[in-house]
């Protein structure tokens, strides 16, 4: 006759206890994805700002509006900071082509070192603008400030 093997309640038991210690300690890890894809989507969207800028200016030195203080490129219409992207809601926008269902973009001058209408605050759109960095999950975009500075693009993910 043979014998019935298998597991007595005790292994059971001690199983599933493991097996819920370990769901315990794994699930924080699995349940913060949502930030860290906000915050990689706002480091992808740095890239974007960067490469747009870097073709703004290859525009504006073929227009030999590069040197100016301000100035309007054609085709599109951008309006330019010494080469740059002027940091306005309305060119921003026209340079990145942002969706306004995904993207929050407000023009701010509250921002340390900057001057009303010099810096683009760009959001998730489901978050609001932070001047607390813990809370932050934005870019920050500072226009070029003078002759041969580039513009400032800071993330800010603390918050995300």
């Amino acid at each position: 006759m043979k014998k019935n093997q298998g597991f007595t309640l005790v292994e059971l038991v001690i199983v599933i206890v493991i097996l819920g210690i370990l769901a315990i300690t794994a699930a924080p890890k699995f349940l913060n994805l949502s930030g860290d894809a906000k915050a990689s989507t706002l480091s992808a969207l740095k890239g974007s700002l960067e490469s747009a800028n870097a073709m703004v200016y290859s525009k504006a030195l073929l227009q030999s509006k590069e040197k100016d203080a301000t100035a309007l490129l054609s085709n599109p219409a951008v309006n330019v900071v010494y080469g740059y992207t002027q940091a306005t809601v309305a060119d921003v926008n026209l340079v990145l082509e942002l969706d306004s269902n995904e993207w929050t973009v407000i023009d701010d001058g509250s921002t340390p070192s900057a001057a009303p209408g010099d810096t683009v605050v760009i959001t998730p759109a489901a978050l609001e603008y932070e001047t607390d960095l813990a809370k932050a999950c934005q870019l920050l975009y500072v226009q070029a400030a003078s002759l041969g500075a580039q513009p400032t693009i800071t993330l800010q993910t603390n918050g995300c």
